[in-house]
């Protein structure tokens, strides 16, 4: 596991990390709240959409702020 986070560049590690983020929320959110009834579905799309979009956005903005640095 150390070997595939060394391979990944920055914005992929901040991907990651900040999607794992956005699907811990997400769950958390789902147990405390009364927004959706709490079923296995309801957990699978709540990690699906607000990891992957959490994750994809943090990727993105990351990606463009190094690629503007870099010149």
């Amino acid at each position: 596991m150390k070997k595939l986070w060394a391979r990944l560049d920055r914005p992929a590690r901040i991907g990651l990390v900040l999607g794992f983020l956005g699907a811990l929320l997400t769950v958390i959110g789902l147990i405390s709240g009364n927004l959706a009834p709490l079923t296995p579905w309801s957990l699978i799309l709540g990690v699906l959409i607000g990891g992957g979009s959490w994750g994809l956005v943090s990727w993105a903005i990351a990606a463009a702020a190094e690629e503007t640095a870099e010149g």
